[in-house]
């Protein structure tokens, strides 16, 4: 147990008695304790295998690499469709912890020997992003814009493009685009 971590576990109200089964699972499977995002997470080596979080409706383990685990047992969760590596295991009571205590350090003993093997999640490149139509008007009417938007880095390039499609409603796309065009001329990322 890392001191550093022990006051997420005293502070909140809700899930404790989940979280200290949790952490006393994990830490069963020979993983060092850590604090990061506010939140106790879970190393072998530098690398991120598993960390702990609650939420109003449940309490859950996120696997940083989920996506390359065998979900034999059907229990992880991809949180949305736009979440490419990580997976979540949600429980909202002890019952359910304990009741699957043994698959969790089965899970967490396979995501360690994934960690080992050096093995990563493919990850979707820019290209595989869809251009909302609405920013791809702009696009063909602005040589400048296309310029623009081509210079930047691709991370930015799947940030506009991600936060450009979410919403359902045509009009929302279009106010997105044409508030961050002076942005994307300038050089400068969704968040910069």
């Amino acid at each position: 147990m890392n001191p550093k971590v022990d006051f997420y576990f005293e502070k909140g109200k809700k899930w404790q008695e989940e979280f200290t089964k949790l952490r006393a699972i994990i830490l069963d499977c020979g993983l060092n304790e850590e604090l990061k995002w506010g939140h106790p997470c879970y190393t072998y080596g530098k690398a991120n295998i598993v960390l702990m979080h609650g939420f109003k409706e449940y309490c859950a383990l996120l696997f940083f690499k989920g996506a390359l685990l065998n979900n034999k047992k059907g229990i992880l969760i991809q949180q949305t469709e736009n979440v490419q590596a990580a997976r979540q295991i949600r429980f909202t009571n002890v019952q359910e912890i304990v009741k699957l205590q043994a698959i969790l350090k089965a899970y967490i003993y396979e995501a360690i020997e994934v960690e080992k093997a050096g093995l990563k999640v493919e990850l979707k490149k820019t290209p595989d992003y869809k251009v909302p139509e609405e920013f791809q008007v702009k696009l063909d009417k602005s040589a400048a814009l296309k310029k623009a938007f081509a210079a930047l880095t691709p991370g930015r390039q799947r940030a506009y493009l991600f936060y450009f499609s979410t919403p359902k409603q045509s009009k929302t796309r279009e106010a997105r685009v044409e508030k961050y065009i002076k942005q994307i001329l300038s050089g400068k990322g969704l968040d910069d």
